[in-house]
């Protein structure tokens, strides 16, 4: 929502246990349809699995196809990569929550990223000579695969990739994705964990456009501290950002993280993004955002929700 120009904060996310609360409905608990991109075994998709208590996992092929889905009420969220621990922001995700501003972030969470290397049935490592995932995971796995001179080449998605081999059961090729892929397309794994490293983690955002029914967000979802997510635009003057960045470093709000983008609307000019470590309802915090407001030409809040709880 976009903060009204006389202040005020936005409504917090409301725990499911508070089913009377303002901001929650009491219909019936059912099972929500929730879309994520790629295809069935996709990380997005333990990211929905790991979210929500049941749901109906409905694969897309594009993000923006999930942003759309949630806008137009095809399924009740989405679940999507924000942030990758080795790869930083995934930016094509802010840029859509700004262009589909009737969005919000109501949920994260965290998945850690094993992969593995997958083939067809009967297949040895040393018969392959193409390994297909797409960039992110082929660099989350770049030291094993310098181990070989494979020829490596992208795809939309790790488990469109295990999909693709098996759909034309492409010998002498490997996907690289996550293991439990290997069963749901008949293929096996030839190697696993070839990952660099052991602390690798995509952070996951929840999307919805309506407020989550009680029961269907992982009680995990719901115990962590609150925190906000913020777009604001900044006036083309000298210092503008310093002093926006002010109102919070005056009331000691900490921001765990500032993202810049281009607006889309006037050349060179730029959109700000914002993880504050707050509850917007607090006094201090709803201080702060009024204070922005005067000193930006546009606040978003985009979202309300509950720190993941990191494994």
């Amino acid at each position: 929502m976009a903060l009204p120009a006389s202040g005020g904060s936005p409504r917090p996310r409301t725990p499911a246990s508070a089913a009377a609360t303002p901001g929650t409905t009491t219909e019936p608990v059912r099972s929500p349809r929730v879309a994520f991109q790629g295809e069935p075994g996709a990380f997005s998709e333990e990211g929905v699995l790991s979210a929500f208590v049941a749901a109906q996992a409905v694969a897309l092929p594009t993000w923006r196809a999930v942003f759309e889905a949630v806008t137009d009420g095809t399924v009740d969220a989405g679940v999507v990569p924000i942030e990758r621990s080795q790869g930083g922001s995934v930016r094509e995700i802010y840029d859509l929550l700004f262009k589909f501003d009737e969005i919000r972030i109501v949920g994260e969470v965290t998945v850690p990223v094993h992969l593995a290397l997958l083939a067809l049935p009967g297949q040895t490592i040393d018969q392959i000579e193409r390994v297909y995932s797409i960039a992110q995971a082929l660099d989350q796995a770049d030291e094993f695969l310098r181990s070989r001179p494979w020829q490596v080449m992208t795809s939309y998605n790790t488990a469109g990739a295990a999909k693709s081999i098996a759909d034309a059961g492409e010998m002498g090729a490997a996907a690289v994705a996550s293991a439990r892929v290997a069963p749901l397309y008949g293929l096996e794994v030839l190697a696993a964990d070839i990952q660099t490293g052991s602390a690798n983690r995509t952070r996951f955002a929840v999307l919805a456009r309506d407020p989550m029914l009680d029961g269907w967000l992982a009680p995990s979802m719901l115990v962590g501290p609150l925190k906000t997510t913020l777009v604001w635009a900044v006036r083309n003057v000298p210092g503008s950002l310093y002093r926006c960045l002010g109102c919070f470093a005056e009331r000691k709000i900490n921001l765990s993280r500032l993202e810049s983008r281009p607006s889309r609307g006037v050349r060179w000019e730029y959109v700000f993004w914002a993880d504050m470590d707050a509850d917007p309802a607090a006094p201090e915090c709803a201080a702060a955002l009024a204070s922005l407001l005067r000193e930006a030409v546009m606040v978003r809040v985009a979202g309300v929700y509950s720190r993941a709880i990191e494994e």
